[in-house]
């Protein structure tokens, strides 16, 4: 069985060295490519306390781009798949790796690490394992609920993402609220400079075009808001499995010259910027990065009623909320926004300073920290 382990340190990682031992932390995920979990271990990277953390991040699956990002900052990344056949045995391997390890704490991301890194964790005697639950499509199938029931009982907190995600997290797992601790996702406010919206009735989604993202919708529901506002055009930003199908379906509306697919792009924050408002048709989410980065740059939103995204936008103060699957009402929603264009600017402040308040990476990333000082301190106590 081989192993990929690629390091690279800059020099900052090694100013001022602390006196004392640094706790190791090691990140356990399924991938490193593009995605908005993806994103959030690059800011661990980037913005963990080094004076008192030592970050290693294993990777189950596929690495891309922000496997390189994390190694540019200085922490390890391990690529490690689970070849080993059968449960039982993938634990024992993930558990003989660890054991090579010495870390302090292992924090899981979403289902598959969970269960296999909370059960190996346990094997290996690392003290103490944190999971993040991400978003809330889990536990379809009784198996996998049953496998997030014992994988929360030998993680020592579980920390959903959303209020909306930590219910579900306790009934799927049938956990108590003292084994539940609620983080709100957060983003790099300083990298999303506010701007306001812009003077023009364009909307803008920046998402993986995937089903759950439904966009089908979205592009119904421009077909009825263009028959009140012909001058409406709606840029789609992102790329996925679903691009042709969309393209396809904005072509048999006749919406080419209203709607535009960019494909990926890594220039987000200007892309906000050149459109009046953001729209999102999503039929699950958990803390929507891309929503925030649109409240950041002082864009209104209209969003679907689902997941996390009420604890995001409050109406009518940054922007709208519709239920999921329904172009009318997202079509109503849309005109309304274009309708109240005299209030972009001040609904945009108001969405930039509640993202600065609640939903700052850094404050994000201190809560994990807090919290990991206070678990290691109870069991060391204990």
């Amino acid at each position: 069985m081989s192993t990929i382990e690629v390091t690279k340190t800059i020099e900052a990682a090694n100013q001022n060295p602390p006196a004392g031992k640094r706790l190791r932390v090691c990140h356990l995920s399924l991938t490193l490519c593009t995605g908005g979990l993806e994103r959030l271990l690059v800011d661990f990277a980037r913005f963990h306390d080094r004076q008192r953390f030592e970050l290693e991040f294993i990777v189950l699956g596929e690495t891309g781009a922000p496997a390189e990002e994390i190694q540019q900052m200085g922490c390890p990344v391990i690529q490690f798949p689970l070849t080993a056949r059968g449960k039982l045995a993938k634990i024992r391997q993930l558990s003989d790796f660890l054991n090579q390890r010495d870390y302090d704490l292992l924090h899981t991301h979403n289902a598959y690490p969970h269960f296999y890194g909370s059960l190996a964790a346990y094997r290996s005697r690392i003290p103490v394992t944190v999971q993040s639950r991400h978003g809330r499509r889990f536990g379809e199938t009784l198996s996998e609920r049953m496998q997030f029931s014992i994988a929360s009982r030998f993680s020592d907190r579980v920390v959903p993402v959303s209020d909306d995600t930590g219910l579900r997290c306790k009934k799927i797992g049938w956990l108590d609220d003292s084994k539940v601790t609620r983080i709100w996702n957060g983003i790099d406010v300083d990298r999303f400079v506010f701007t306001g919206p812009a003077d023009k009735l364009t909307a803008i989604t920046v998402s993986r075009l995937s089903p759950e993202k439904d966009l089908g919708t979205m592009l119904h529901a421009v077909k009825q808001v263009l028959q009140q506002i012909p001058q409406f055009r709606l840029l789609i930003v992102g790329d996925g499995p679903e691009r042709e199908r969309l393209e396809q379906i904005a072509a048999e509306l006749h919406l080419t010259t209203h709607v535009e697919f960019l494909g990926e792009r890594n220039d987000i924050p200007q892309l906000l910027s050149q459109a009046g408002f953001y729209v999102s048709s999503s039929l699950t989410e958990g803390i929507s990065l891309t929503l925030l980065e649109a409240m950041s740059v002082g864009l209104p939103v209209v969003a679907t009623q689902v997941g996390g995204n009420p604890e995001i936008v409050q109406q009518p103060e940054t922007g709208a909320l519709v239920p999921s699957a329904n172009p009318a009402l997202l079509a109503s929603a849309l005109v309304q926004m274009c309708q109240n264009q005299s209030q972009w600017t001040e609904i945009g402040r108001r969405a930039r300073q509640r993202v600065e308040q609640y939903f700052n990476i850094r404050t994000m990333i201190k809560d994990y920290e807090k919290l990991y000082l206070d678990i290691l301190n109870t069991s060391v106590k204990g």
